[in-house]
């Protein structure tokens, strides 16, 4: 069996910065990507997507993003760029290399793969990020539903649901950019538990990462905050509130219940409706160390700033927040 210094399971954005850290510290990083690219998950998010943080903003150590430094780039620069990255890391990046689980090794690790190959580890690193697992709530009546029910992930464009009725739940940053977006072709509401937030996206004129940075807000404490639903705010530049204020799409409170083809809305109005986009986020992707009692009951690491709890080799990168 092979052994390395450290295993970096995940080789999309996360893993690819924390091979570079680890080299900095003279370690040989073997990265261990499922897909067959080191992009993570951009490839599959939906066309339009733009980062809402400028190209100074979203450069990863050592590489400028390149170009306009106060441009938002778009989702398939964001995966040119990750591929520009990985080729100039020096790095041991393996792709096609899934990992099934991580278990306890002497001192180290070993690594099931799925084609039957093993790995072992002095550390792990587990950067498969906080998106690889879509989270689909337990909506009463959603298993139900006649019509097409798909979670933002499998979300490409609006061309197939032109002239259809839509609902989109969901209030984060995706949520509203789909459902506006949708509301160019199709009938749209927008269903969330509370009303829309917003936060400006160029407050006095500078982008809003800027004031995160000169004032230190970017620190781990403010992403806790910014955590918690009754906080959480869509970053705006103007058109998404316009676009809600105008009706296009309507925001509606959660409905209660789906029967069939039709939902019922806090209202008690019951409407058909031809599909239901699940904007409502992903869970961690991090099974493969269920072996090791590395998670807690729901799934989720036991960590502290990355730190795992459970074993002093096994650290985690890229998680939400």
């Amino acid at each position: 069996m092979e052994y390395v210094d450290v295993a970096v399971i995940g080789g999309g954005q996360s893993g690819l910065a924390a091979a570079h850290g680890l080299l900095t510290k003279g370690l040989r990083p073997v990265v261990l990507e499922a897909s067959g690219r080191t992009a993570g998950s951009w490839p599959e998010y939906y066309n339009s997507l733009t980062l809402f943080s400028p190209g100074r903003y979203s450069s990863l150590p050592g590489l400028p993003f390149g170009g306009n430094p106060d441009r938002y780039p778009h989702r398939d620069e964001v995966v040119s760029y990750l591929s520009r990255y990985a080729e100039r890391l020096g790095v041991d990046i393996r792709t096609g290399h899934r990992v099934n689980a991580v278990r306890t090794a002497g001192e180290g690790f070993e690594l099931d793969l799925a084609d039957g190959q093993h790995l072992g580890a002095r550390a792990v690193v587990a950067a498969t990020g906080g998106f690889g697992q879509p989270n689909r709530p337990a909506l009463p009546g959603l298993d139900t539903f006649t019509g097409a029910v798909l979670h933002v992930s499998q979300y490409r464009s609006p061309a197939p649901f032109a002239g259809r009725r839509v609902v989109v739940v969901g209030v984060g940053n995706s949520a509203v950019q789909v459902a506006v977006e949708l509301a160019d072709t199709a009938r749209v509401s927008l269903a969330t538990r509370a009303p829309v937030r917003w936060f400006p996206q160029r407050p006095f004129g500078r982008d809003l990462h800027f004031w995160l940075t000169a004032t230190g807000l970017d620190a781990a404490p403010l992403g806790r905050f910014q955590r918690h639903p009754a906080t959480m705010a869509v970053i705006d530049d103007g058109r998404y509130r316009a676009a809600l204020a105008a009706g296009r799409p309507d925001r509606r409170p959660m409905f209660t219940r789906i029967d069939g083809a039709s939902v019922t809305w806090a209202d008690g109005a019951r409407e058909d409706v031809d599909a239901i986009v699940l904007a409502t986020g992903y869970l961690p992707d991090l099974g493969y160390l269920a072996p090791l009692g590395a998670l807690d009951v729901a799934g989720r690491p036991r960590h502290r700033d990355g730190a795992s709890l459970a074993h002093p080799g096994l650290a985690h990168v890229g998680l939400e927040w």
